[in-house]
């Protein structure tokens, strides 16, 4: 018997996200389980040259940008819908894929929903997927829900 009590949602905050959200919500509300919602900031200075270009042209940005993913979290529920799915958000700093394994793991998550994109085959091929990562990687199952908007592609 399937038995959900902690549902971990990774967020970009994108319509993707948003999708996954919405689908984690109703299994939270059938399975009387309780929502984590994860945003990960992924680590500017490990993608910049050098981490002084960094620090350099970029002071404060990653202040601001863990306000503004903090907001957006908070903004994601009502007062209502915390306490009725026993929301917690949480902000983790690094990879995606890693972070939200992490999470996952440390939090005993019994389900991860994540939002997929749907990128190209030339995207994936040079980009990944954080859902695939995830998918591979993740002890306990990963459902990966598709925004309305993309269609069904054939290979």
């Amino acid at each position: 018997m399937l038995n959900l009590k902690t549902i971990l949602v990774a967020t970009d905050f994108s319509d993707a996200s948003q999708a996954a959200l919405d689908y984690a919500r109703g299994l939270a509300e059938r399975f009387d389980a309780s929502l984590h919602v994860l945003h990960v900031l992924e680590d500017l200075a490990a993608h910049a040259w050098t981490t002084e270009v960094y620090v350099a042209a970029l002071p404060g940005v990653h202040e601001e940008m863990e306000r503004q993913a903090q907001e957006r979290l908070g903004a994601l529920f009502s007062d209502e819908e915390r306490e009725r799915f026993r929301v917690r958000t949480a902000l983790r700093l690094g990879s995606p894929f890693v972070e939200i394994i992490r999470y996952a793991r440390d939090e005993h998550a019994d389900l991860i929903v994540m939002g997929t994109h749907g990128r190209g085959a030339i995207a994936h091929m040079l980009l990944g997927s954080v859902a695939e990562r995830v998918v591979r990687k993740a002890a306990c199952p990963v459902l990966t829900v598709r925004h309305a908007s993309h269609d069904f592609e054939l290979p």
